[in-house]
């Protein structure tokens, strides 16, 4: 297929581009470039790609590429970036979302892949799925498993839009433009684009370059862990896969045996890595507190199957950050963090307060 991935150059999109093209998809791009040169080693595989902000594509932009399905990953993510400036996270994450999914079907695809998030459950009960067929399992954080007829309870910005562009998608599916809504589970590993500011990937930094894993929270809070190949994998899968199975559904992304305690998670970087286990200074609880059962993508679509645990992605982090000679301030700084990177790009005007390129850079 003709697959245009938006945000391309992301944490998620470096990992997803060179296996949608070792599958032998014809893959285009699409990014405004915020994290383009914020790479480890050599640059992924190139493909043709268009740098444009996903808040200005029309369907006239898409008729020149012609694609068969549309990979959304472009966002701003949730961290405090998410948080940095609502109104902006909202028309990013949700209007031009929206905006993009009409002009592709304008302009002849046929499936679109949204990439979503765990974030909408949050914690307590709130409003229903769009998508609902069945009246599955609504047990809330510290019970079973929220599946994905669960009632969504997002506490972020980040949250709130994932739920209103998947109640909106909803309304775009027919029987000539597909939607499939991925729900992440948090993500973490190796990527050329790497990101520091995941939990993950930050316990094993301060463990190996601090010797201490550091915990913002009290580590009581639950939390499904996918590693970023195998979301990549869950994104090929569900392309490939048949209408029928897909068709306006959303899915869970991860395995359900991956659901941890994020202080259990601290205690296996201890384990691995090395290290004391600490706590900022007035860590609380984190109210972002839920477990998912990923059983649906693992019936509906076998054809995934995640490789991955917590405890291998550990060890591939440590040993990734060795073989780039990669330092804790590395780590923290504006290459691997987001937040940090948008504000440097915006003190040094490279970008104005819409997170847009100024005419020098755009030119």
């Amino acid at each position: 297929m003709r697959v245009l991935v938006t945000g391309h150059e992301g944490y998620l999109g470096s990992v997803l581009v060179p296996m949608l093209v070792q599958a032998g998809h014809d893959v285009f791009g699409l990014d405004t470039g915020l994290y383009a040169d914020c790479l480890l080693g050599p640059p992924p595989e190139a493909v043709p790609a268009v740098r444009t902000d996903i808040r200005d594509v029309t369907a006239a932009d898409l008729a020149d590429i012609r694609p068969d399905a549309v990979i959304h990953l472009a966002a701003l993510c949730n961290d405090p970036l998410g948080n940095l400036d609502p109104e902006l996270t909202f028309d990013i994450n949700h209007r031009a979302t929206i905006s993009l999914a009409r002009a592709a079907k304008a302009a002849g695809a046929s499936r679109f892949l949204f990439s979503s998030s765990c974030s909408l459950y949050g914690s307590g009960a709130a409003g229903e799925d769009p998508t609902r067929t069945t009246s599955g399992s609504d047990s809330r954080a510290g019970d079973a498993p929220l599946d994905e007829t669960a009632s969504f309870a997002p506490l972020t910005p980040y949250g709130e839009t994932k739920v209103l562009s998947e109640q909106d998608l909803a309304g775009l599916a027919d029987d000539d433009f597909s939607t499939v809504y991925l729900r992440n589970a948090t993500a973490y590993g190796f990527s050329p684009r790497l990101r520091g500011d995941l939990v993950v990937n930050d316990l094993v930094a301060h463990a190996l370059f601090a010797g201490e894993v550091r915990l913002l929270s009290d580590g009581s809070a639950w939390r499904p862990l996918v590693h970023a190949e195998d979301i990549a994998a869950a994104f090929l899968a569900l392309l490939e896969a048949d209408r029928e199975r897909v068709h306006n559904r959303a899915f869970n992304v991860g395995q359900t045996t991956e659901n941890y305690l994020i202080r259990d998670v601290a205690e296996m970087v201890r384990e691995l890595v090395g290290g004391t286990v600490t706590f900022a200074e007035g860590a609380s609880a984190d109210k972002r507190n839920y477990r998912v059962s990923c059983d649906l993508i693992a019936q509906a679509v076998p054809e995934f199957r995640p490789k991955w645990t917590v405890a291998k992605g550990i060890e591939q982090l440590a040993e990734s950050y060795r073989k780039h000679a990669l330092t804790l301030d590395a780590l923290t700084g504006e290459r691997h963090q987001r937040l940090r990177r948008i504000a440097a790009l915006r003190s040094s005007g490279r970008i104005d307060s819409t997170l847009r390129w100024r005419q020098t850079e755009a030119g």
